[in-house]
């Protein structure tokens, strides 16, 4: 009944009642022109010392409220923020200076204008409005399919065959990268029935022990039992995971990691919320569908006012987590919510379901990546907000650079 009564949901929301002011053709994904990130010069820095601890809650954030006083932004500024570090997978560093060429100011303005209402701190609003996805027909397809889960203890996106968008703060506290980021995985979702799978041989150091130190025959019987037994383990495990709905995971190291400088201040200065995301870079190539990028448009242009994100909350035990909710507030880099979210889902990739232009049908894009629950400072006192983090023109060039290398692939977005 609770899987029926979801996809209804889900189904109602795609096609969303549009009044008479708003015209069809607003839900649609428009192409714009991107401006250009150009990778200036590299330098090599120290080593990090992979010692801070995971923070998933900045001391002080400047929330919407705050950027309102804030000066607009010069593209010095911006050059120095969208420069980026890159951490690869045997410890090095180095950090890019770029430079920003076809940028057109955007007005630097609260975009809805509306004051937020305040909230005590709380990570589930009234009633828990989350899903847990339990269906293994739908945990291993699209959309479901491109939620990761990092070994930091976070979520992410799958947003290429070898890329991953997550928060920055999932591997970077602002000042260093956290415990157990120098050697980061990240988990793809499988799913196995009870039994299924392929027999594994045993390894070849098992196989000269049963026939004991000289290549003889041991005892056949022992061998027999000891096979059986390590049989029943094994599909015992996958049957639980199965019938519990709870997914399981197959891990890849990831080969580099890029962060703004915007986020990794090194000391000088705090972390701008703006730039909480990060691009991990896979070892290994997967093979599944994987969501693109899209261009964060304002409230006025989602669909019921909605957006939608799936992760791994830690109260759910490995289970994916979807949820959609309403958008209360804008700025021009960041969106305020109202969606159930535990720790564990930072980092998932907020997506949207629009039309697109060309092919008349509806795609799903990334339009932010959820930075959790935040102190932001509103006129001098600090209240708490569920944040996720636009991606802008600039920063779709920035993550789109990481991903291609060049931005020849990062015209139009």
């Amino acid at each position: 009944m609770e899987t029926t009564l979801f996809w209804l949901i889900l189904f109602t929301l795609g096609r969303t009642p549009i009044d008479g002011s708003e015209m069809e053709q607003d839900f649609m994904w428009h192409l714009r022109k991107i401006p250009r990130l150009v990778s200036e010069r590299t330098f090599h820095l120290t080593s990090p010392t992979f010692e801070a601890d995971a923070k998933m809650v900045l001391n002080q954030a400047c929330g919407i409220e705050c950027q309102k006083e804030l000066p607009a932004p010069n593209l010095s500024d911006l050059e120095d923020s969208l420069s980026y570090e890159t951490v690869f997978e045997n410890g090095t560093r180095t950090l890019t200076r770029v430079k920003v060429q076809g940028w057109v100011p955007e007005p630097h303005e609260n975009l809805t204008a509306q004051g937020a209402p305040v909230r005590r701190r709380r990570h589930v609003y009234g009633t828990d409005s989350r899903f847990s996805i339990l269906d293994k027909r739908f945990l291993t397809n699209f959309p479901f399919n491109t939620a990761v889960k990092l070994s930091t203890g976070c979520s992410g996106t799958l947003v290429s065959p070898n890329h991953v968008l997550t928060a920055a703060h999932c591997v970077h506290d602002g000042n260093d990268y956290i415990k157990g980021s120098k050697k980061l995985r990240v988990g793809l979702l499988k799913m196995r029935n009870k039994g299924s799978g392929k027999k594994h041989r045993g390894s070849r150091r098992s196989r000269r022990e049963a026939r004991g130190g000289d290549g003889r025959e041991g005892s056949r019987e022992s061998l027999k039992e000891r096979a059986k037994a390590g049989r029943r383990r094994k599909e015992s495990a996958r049957g639980q995971r199965a019938a519990d709905g709870m997914p399981s995971f197959q891990w890849t190291r990831v080969k580099n990691t890029h962060i703004p400088k915007g986020w990794a201040r090194g000391g000088r200065g705090d972390a701008a919320l703006d730039y909480d995301y990060a691009l991990l870079e896979l070892k290994r190539a997967h093979k599944k569908k994987y969501m693109e990028l899209g261009i964060s448009p304002t409230i006025k242009k989602l669909p019921g006012g909605m957006i939608h994100f799936s992760g791994f909350d830690h109260d759910r035990a490995d289970q994916l987590v979807y949820r959609f909710c309403s958008v209360s507030d804008e700025s021009n880099d960041l969106l305020y919510q109202y969606c159930d979210a535990e720790s564990g889902s930072t980092g998932s990739g907020v997506y949207l379901r629009l039309k697109d232009p060309d092919r008349k049908r509806w795609k799903r894009k990334i339009i932010a990546v959820y930075s959790g629950h935040q102190w932001v400072d509103i006129n001098g006192v600090q209240k708490d907000y569920n944040v996720a983090v636009r991606i802008t023109p600039l920063k779709y060039a920035q993550i789109c650079l990481w991903m291609h290398g060049d931005d020849a692939s990062c015209t139009y977005g």
